[in-house]
């Protein structure tokens, strides 16, 4: 088994094998499957999975967690269907939510859907093993020069107390030229310079890819350990059906559907909006909540509604934008202020029976009160089925310059020399700075240790850094949102927002409904004019 900690793992910055790397290697190497275990996280796996079907490589999902009171108490979790994968999200949510999680207390739970591998000797003996344990518990053997000793005392633990073993091969790089690579990273994690920093944070040199020959020579001595992995391996499915929207319910008067009640509200805006109401508009609204129905969109729409309905309840101003201005429907329900009609604007633009995403209306907000119906949708709709959207923050030409150098011990006054000649640009391109950027041309890297920053920073292109707050977009699940992702904490954890860990696009590819709330600077100004107005009247 190879497992990885790929550099999508936000959450230590070690690994530099990507996830397409990953995924194509095997595919080359004509492997059945391949592992994916960030570590005390999910951010990959929907990605992962994702790419690994599109290439016919079965993609096995989970997380390598530790715990955060005992670094050297850690296991492999992998999620065996659906609902592991769902038990996972919720493991993994309370390892980055709760200050009092424990690793050894989840085995005092359901986990009849996960499979627990693991090398650390003192989880092993500080869990209660018995016959439920044995049958979802495996030693993880790793395929190691410097961990023989570890290896053989493991092997001999799973011995004495009747537990089945496996092997394991982590990945972290593609090969030992990225170690330079993976020591940066580290030394960007720990705040530290590469001459200073503890190797123990390290991981090891064999830690790259390794083809399937490579592994079974490896372990021809102990055949049932790969044959373990095989058997685990075959038993793990996860089946996330992307591209099939998960739509939110909406709360509906009795003995009203979606469709009719959405119908009734849109019949009633259609005779605020038309004076007269014509053949051509009833017969574009027909035409426009029949598609809304067929992709099984009615809940949406009657959610959107619901918001501006309270915005204007609160007094706030709001308004749509985008090609939800396309749309009769919108117009009719007070999301937009465009009339198709009138501007002749065609529907198909907005949504249509072909598409396979949710639709997405985008609405703007005052500045100064758009959190207040953010706290609206949330206390509406329930904190375990609402969430802000992460955004991944990712290494940039300057970024990576300047922890790139500080890591090579560079001093902040130095970087600042060169950093402020550097444009805002992908650090794919600090390597040829002066051919492609004028105000970049008095930039002289030949010298050392520039040459070997700059070498090493523009390998970072593109690298998560960390995660953000998506400035507008919110989800609501018709289920506990930790069904289908992880949440933890903004970055700073003591303003207490919770963000789902994966980032718009896998969201988008769960098929998760995305909700953008905007927050606009002008609609603000507008309000203030509007209340200056009415002050003097």
């Amino acid at each position: 088994m190879q497992t990885l900690n790929a550099h999508s793992n936000y959450s230590l910055l070690t690994g530099t094998i990507s996830i397409q790397e990953l995924v194509d290697l095997a595919v080359e190497n004509k492997s059945k499957y391949v592992v994916l275990t960030d570590t005390n996280g999910m951010y990959g796996l929907i990605q992962f999975a994702k790419y690994a079907l599109e290439k016919n490589i079965k993609p096995i999902l989970g997380a390598f967690i530790d715990d955060p009171n005992d670094p050297e108490i850690h296991t492999i979790i992998l999620a065996r269907n659906n609902h592991g994968y769902s038990r996972l999200c919720k493991i993994i949510t309370k390892r980055k939510l709760q200050d009092e999680f424990s690793l050894n207390s989840i085995m005092n739970e359901d986990f009849s859907d996960l499979y627990f591998i693991t090398s650390s000797l003192k989880f092993l003996t500080t869990i209660h093993i018995d016959d439920k344990v044995r049958k979802h518990l495996f030693v993880e053997l790793i395929s190691s020069k410097k961990m023989k000793r570890q290896t053989r005392e493991l092997f001999n633990f799973a011995g004495s107390k009747g537990l089945k073993y496996c092997a394991s091969h982590p990945v972290f790089m593609k090969s030992e030229d990225d170690f330079i690579l993976h020591q940066v990273l580290t030394s960007i994690r720990e705040n530290s310079t590469l001459s200073n920093l503890d190797e123990s944070k390290l991981v090891d040199k064999e830690f790259i890819y390794m083809k399937p020959d490579e592994i079974k020579k490896i372990w021809k001595s102990l055949p049932q350990a790969l044959k373990n992995t095989d058997i685990i391996a075959e038993d793990c499915n996860v089946d996330f059906k992307f591209g099939i929207p998960k739509f939110p319910k909406f709360s509906l008067p009795e003995g009203e559907s979606s469709y009719s009640y959405l119908l009734k509200i849109c019949f009633k805006g259609l005779e605020e909006r038309y004076y007269p109401i014509t053949d051509n508009v009833i017969k574009r609204l027909h035409l426009e909540l029949d598609t809304i129905q067929e992709l099984g969109s009615c809940d949406y729409f009657l959610i959107v509604w619901d918001i501006v309905r309270e915005a204007r309840r609160r007094e706030i101003i709001s308004i749509g934008r985008g090609s939800a201005a396309n749309s009769i429907v919108a117009y009719c329900l007070g999301l937009t202020q465009v009339d198709p009609i009138d501007q002749n604007l065609y529907f198909e633009r907005f949504l249509n029976k072909a598409r396979t995403s949710p639709p997405d209306v985008d609405l703007d907000f005052s500045w100064k009160e758009r959190d207040e119906i953010v706290r609206y949708v949330f206390d509406k709709y329930g904190y375990d089925k609402v969430a802000m959207i992460s955004t991944t923050v990712t290494f940039r030409a300057r970024s990576a310059f300047r922890e790139t150098a500080k890591a090579f011990g560079i001093s902040n006054e130095e970087i600042s020399k060169y950093s402020r000649f550097i444009p805002w640009t992908s650090a794919r391109n600090l390597t040829s700075l002066s051919e492609k950027f004028p105000e970049a041309k008095e930039i002289a890297f030949e010298d050392e240790p520039w040459t070997s920053i700059i070498s090493v920073a523009s390998r970072l292109a593109n690298f998560p850094r960390h995660l953000s707050i998506h400035p507008s977009g919110i989800i609501v699940t018709p289920e506990p949102i930790t069904n289908y992702v992880a949440l933890e904490f903004a970055k700073n954890k003591g303003l207490g927002l919770i963000i789902t860990q994966p980032d718009m696009y896998p969201i988008e590819d769960m098929g998760l409904v995305k909700i953008d709330l905007l927050s606009q600077r002008s609609l603000g100004v507008l309000r203030d004019t509007l209340n200056r107005i009415q002050e003097k009247d």
